[in-house]
């Protein structure tokens, strides 16, 4: 009997049949399955209704479970007798029924053997229970025939504790008392009509374990069960010391404490740090980060669980994202393919229904069911953004490129390349893939920097570019950035269009013939290095005579530069000139930064650079070894390039020093503010009047090449304007002003947000600047608050006269919003 929705288990239940949740990582059913084989029954018939494919899909004819297996499938809710009367034509001789849902070790073979012994019409397996209100208890006579039926009877009704398991001996004449085409229930009809007839209907008191597992309650406690070996069940794995099982290619770290009994499935990783506390059981494939700490829970197959996190008492659904520093209480289910974001508590007895998402930081006290929360944003500020293999997995990518190919004209053409990683080659593919599905031609870069792919999604046979790479920061996640016809990142408009598809699956499939194809742009570096020298004076660059040592953080930007530099006369010392993923790794930037530095003091070289793995931020280090800070840099950049702009303006986010403005004053040059987005600054880079801008984080745009970051370009324009204005940086930077600004955060509730913000501008009382957040200005300084768009903080900038006077202003305005909070 497996055609039962199992409502009392959602959200478990929600997406999957009762009979297929697993007990110790074996679905029910399966377990069901095994006892039947062992007391002989080599023929099955399943009754099937709600969700059945995942039954059939599984279990299929039987044949690799040891035996036969036919389904009969309800197409609307029968009763326990309809079910078992709608396969009357597979039933031809006495046959047992039994739930494909319940957890038992009971001797079926002696049931059968009572039944024949005493020429029973019908046998009811029974079981004595502590409670047994929630139950059909049975009264028997003393020579097993049964004298009465009460359903779910009150307390004052309890005239025995032995109650109806389901599992039943049954001669075929059982089908005379169950009609056809209706709902027909054995214990309220089917039996009562037997006794009415006087035909042999008896009850056997069974011997072993057995558990109705109808509860989420009963579910964990279940497991427990097992794990005492109250009830024989097989559990995969081998056992080891303490009562805990190992499946097989599970990893477990020498500095990860387990407490059994416990359950660890095949493919899991459970990292050093680790803590996994008694009746925890783990499916297959779950990976656990340093210093997880988990008890007396359900974890399901397929999970991640990030550093840090706290779990007791519970059940995790299948394919859940765990982040960081969660807290899970007792009594919460989460159904499955949850996304929990870092730092999240959930509170006890919290249900979240499958494919939800609680935001980071969040407090969750009540349960998730039908909420707008449920689909995460689909991109962030980077682009689509997660864990390689675990967000960002190969279906993901082929159903985001179909959705974006679908959005681009048949026949269109996009560029795509990656970084030198595994995970970055495979989804790269898997887009690919997508894009010829939805009729897209590719341009496949292979590896390459980002600003070399921007370069070629601005040639005139391009429609858009794509790349795939690991993050910088964070080398487990994944990044897959979308570029528009001018090689900057695609708007917000776009975005959307992409994901609406995306979430309706609304793709376009094209035809055999119509499929795109791939090819391998024969000569994109000449191009680019050919446009980029034409961007500076070659010659006075020659003449300068450079001398300089750079780090190519073992980035893609090492197949282009060497040659570049090389012909432009430069000497250069380079630093891990070559591609490397495990290398880039365990890149560390500061350390790179003093040994360049050294390396610039040693040689006496003009110029050190870092350029970033990916070939878009660049660190500067001076003629005397110091490294500059971002803003020192930018600064020292500013006075440079004001005297030889294409345009009369730079673009500059609103964070930024007004040291700056200052500067770019001093030269008749306009600075005009942006918001702090790189698409906001990327739009603004592409006015015609916009000559230079920059985040202040080591990203330089020079519009009249590429309206995006570029590391290498930035670095032969800091050469050009050092040549040209035959000054050393060193000079540069020690006549730039001093800046005094600070930045702090505020954790803030999603939903205060706004709140904070509209107050702020009626406390302001001073001069207001919206152009990104709320910046109030204070004589010769300002403050900038500005909520995080993808973390429950916001952020606060303040810049004076001095240190001391920008803290105060910080924190002065920090305090403000942590009073609006209460």
């Amino acid at each position: 009997m497996a055609g039962g929705e199992g409502t009392r288990l959602r959200p478990l239940t929600s997406n999957a049949p009762k009979p297929m949740l697993p007990i110790a990582n074996v679905p029910m059913m399966e377990h069901v399955i095994n006892l039947l084989r062992t007391h002989g029954f080599d023929e099955i018939v399943v009754t099937v209704a709600f969700l059945a494919n995942a039954i059939k899909t599984y279990f299929g004819d039987g044949s690799e479970f040891g035996v036969k297996m036919h389904y009969a499938h309800e197409a609307t809710p029968l009763g326990t007798a309809g079910s078992v009367g709608n396969a009357r034509a597979l039933l031809d001789e006495r046959f047992l029924v039994i739930s494909g849902d319940v957890m038992t070790d009971i001797d079926l073979g002696a049931i059968v053997r009572f039944h024949d012994e005493h020429n029973a019409v019908a046998t009811i397996g029974l079981t004595p229970v502590e409670n047994p209100l929630d139950f059909g208890i049975v009264i028997t006579r003393e020579d097993g025939t049964i004298e009465r039926f009460l359903e779910k009877p009150t307390w004052g009704q309890v005239f025995s504790d032995t109650i109806n398991t389901g599992i039943y001996v049954l001669e075929p004449k059982i089908f005379e008392f169950i009609p056809e085409g209706r709902s027909v229930d054995f214990s309220s009809e089917v039996f009562p009509a037997l006794l009415a007839e006087g035909l042999p209907l008896y009850g056997a008191i069974a011997e072993g374990y057995w558990e109705d597992v109808g509860t989420l309650e009963a579910y964990l406690g279940s497991h427990k069960d097992v794990l005492d070996q109250k009830v024989q069940l097989e559990i995969p794995g081998f056992r080891v010391n303490d009562g805990i099982w190992l499946g097989e290619g599970a990893e477990v770290s020498p500095d990860a404490v387990i407490t059994g009994p416990a359950v660890i499935g095949p493919g899991c990783k459970v990292e050093a740090g680790c803590m996994l506390g008694e009746y925890t059981v783990l499916g297959s494939n779950v990976r656990l980060l340093a210093d997880v700490h988990i008890e007396r829970t359900v974890v399901h197959d397929n999970v991640y669980v990030g550093s840090g996190a706290r779990l007791r008492g519970a059940i995790i659904g299948r394919a859940c994202s765990i982040r960081s520093n969660v807290r899970i209480d007792e009594g919460v289910v989460l159904g499955d393919s949850v996304f929990i974001g870092s730092g999240a508590v959930l509170s006890g007895d919290v249900k979240v229904y499958p494919f939800k998402t609680v935001e980071d930081g969040a407090v969750v006290n009540t349960s998730i069911v039908w909420e707008s929360k449920g689909s995460r944003s689909l991109f962030g500020r980077e682009g689509v953004t997660g864990l390689a293999n675990v967000d960002v997995t190969p279906e993901l990518a082929v159903k985001l490129a179909m959705a974006h190919g679908t959005s681009l004209k048949k026949g269109s053409t996009v560029v795509t390349s990656r970084d030198s990683s595994r995970a970055a080659r495979m989804l790269k593919r898997a887009m690919m893939a997508g894009l010829n599905a939805a009729g897209v031609d590719v341009l496949d870069l292979e590896v390459a920097s980002v600003p070399v792919t921007r370069f070629l999604t601005r040639t005139p046979r391009v429609l858009a570019g794509l790349t795939v790479r690991l993050h910088n920061d964070d080398p487990s996640r994944i990044m897959v950035r979308f570029f528009d016809t001018e090689g900057t990142d695609i708007s917000e408009d776009g975005q959307r269009k992409i994901e609406r598809l995306f979430q309706r699956e609304d793709f376009r499939r094209v035809l055999a013939e119509e499929v795109g194809d791939i090819a391998i742009p024969p000569r994109a570096l000449e191009e680019y290095t050919v446009a980029l020298e034409a961007t500076v004076e070659a010659e006075a660059i020659r003449k300068y005579k450079f001398k300089l040592v750079v780090d190519y953080s073992f980035g893609a930007t090492s197949l282009v530069m060497p040659t570049l530099l090389g012909k432009l006369g430069a000497d250069v010392l380079a630093v891990n000139p070559y591609v490397s993923t495990s290398a880039r790794v365990n890149f560390n930037a500061e350390a790179a930064a003093v040994r360049v530095a050294g390396l610039v003091k040693a040689s006496g070289a003009h110029l050190g650079a870092i350029l970033d793995a990916d070939g878009e931020r660049l660190t500067l280090i001076d003629n005397e070894g110091r490294v500059l800070s971002h803003t020192d840099a930018l600064l020292a950049f500013v006075d440079l390039v004001c005297d030889h702009l294409l345009g009369d303006t730079i673009a500059l986010p609103v964070s930024i020093t007004q040291q700056a403005t200052t500067i770019a004053a001093a030269h008749g040059v306009e600075v005009i503010q942006t918001k702090i987005s790189i698409a906001a600054l990327m739009a603004a880079a592409n006015d015609p009047a916009v000559g230079f801008a920059s985040d202040g984080a080591g990203g330089y745009i020079l519009p009249g090449f590429l309206p995006a970051f570029d590391a290498a370009g930035a670095l032969l324009k800091v050469m050009d304007l050092l040549a040209r204005h035959d000054r050393s940086l060193a000079e540069v930077v020690d006549a730039l002003p001093k800046v005094h600004l600070t930045h702090e955060q505020v954790i803030t509730p999603w939903e205060q947000k706004g709140l904070v913000m509209r107050s702020l501008v009626e406390m302001a009382g001073r001069e207001v600047v919206l152009v990104d957040g709320v910046k109030v200005v204070h004589g010769d300084g300002w403050v900038l608050a500005l909520p995080d768009p993808e973390e429950p903080v916001t952020h606060v900038w303040a810049e004076a006269s001095s240190d001391l006077e920008a803290r105060r202003l910080a924190q002065e305005y920090s305090r403000r919003i942590r009073q609006l909070l209460r």
